[in-house]
Parts: structure tokens; sequence; C-alpha cells
């Protein structure tokens, strides 16, 4: 298996705004999402209902804090 590559915040950003990436918060539980919660982002459990209507080349951005 490769290595994942890190990414800047203002390349995650670029990524997201335009809508060529999902950025997920990497908790399942939305309230403790909400608290960190960046712009943009869904929750882990938001990000599993939502993989049948994803696409298999979907860009997705995870960040945990």
């Amino acid at each position: 298996m490769s290595e994942v590559s890190r990414i800047s915040v203002q390349e995650a950003r670029t990524k997201v705004t335009s809508k060529r990436a999902l950025l997920v918060c990497g908790y399942e539980d939305e309230e403790k999402c909400n608290k960190i919660k960046l712009d943009g982002a869904m929750s882990f459990g938001r990000l599993q209902a939502a993989l049948p209507s994803l696409t298999r080349d979907q860009e997705i951005i995870f960040y945990c804090a």
C-alpha cells in the first residue's frame, strides 16, 4: 500500500471551495465534529451515508483534530 501524502491547508481549501474534493471530519459523532468543524466539512457519519452516491474518483480529504 502506498503512503498517503499530506497537503497544505491552502491546497485543501482550494480543492474544497472549487468542489474538487470533499472535506471530512474524522469523527462519526456529529456533535463532536461540529465543535471543530471547518467551513464546507461534513462528519464521517454523513460521508458514510453519502457513499452510494459518490463516484470512485471522488477525492476525499480527511482531517482530525
